[in-house]
């Protein structure tokens, strides 16, 4: 019940048990917004906010000219909404679908940065930090990484730190937000 409501909360809504007593079961009620608190980005290159606030424009997002990415996620969707906000933003990205997948191109895309989700199946994305931080230097063991997931409480914010990610993004993200981040990270490793 604690990890559905942290993901409840995390998406805007509200989780309620109610029962009539020991032996007669219980009813669970689970609310989210009609709407995502997700900007929805748009192939016309803006961020429209399901809420309702004003739009911010791509174009307002830092720029990641030259930066070569791999993203890691085994939901399309997700992936290709991550890669369309940074590929519009100027970066080089290159995706995977699992972890076994990222591993593979790892060595030919030599990336900048990697951004990756962690509950991923057959091997999460801790495990995959752990295998590139086992790298030398020169094979990249050393590339800054983002886990971008729907693990959100402090303990997992602790453990992504823990395992080497050196910045943990709940989904769902804000464009600005990943953009700003893949910005900075990227800054410090060039």
């Amino acid at each position: 019940m604690a990890i559905v409501k942290q993901l409840v909360s995390a998406h805007g809504g509200t989780v309620r048990a109610e029962s009539d007593g020991e032996g007669k079961g219980a009813t669970f009620t689970l609310r989210l917004p009609a709407r995502a608190a997700v900007p929805a980005v748009s192939r016309g290159g803006r961020a429209r906010p399901a809420t309702g606030a004003a739009e911010v424009g791509m174009e307002d997002l830092p720029r990641l000219d030259g930066r070569r990415l791999l993203l890691i996620d085994d939901e399309e969707d997700a992936l290709q909404l991550v890669s369309e906000v940074l590929r519009g933003q100027g970066a080089e990205v290159h995706t995977a679908t699992s972890a076994r997948e990222a591993l593979e191109r790892f060595g030919s895309v030599k990336p900048d940065l990697v951004v990756s989700d962690i509950g991923m199946p057959e091997m999460d994305g801790f495990s995959l930090l752990k295998r590139i931080r086992a790298l030398s230097p020169d094979e990249g063991g050393l590339t800054p990484a983002v886990a971008l997931t729907a693990y959100a409480r402090a303990e997992d914010v602790q453990r992504a730190a823990a395992a080497g990610y050196q910045q943990h993004l709940a989904k769902p993200v804000e464009p600005a937000e990943l953009a700003r981040v893949v910005a900075n990270l990227t800054a410090k490793a060039g």
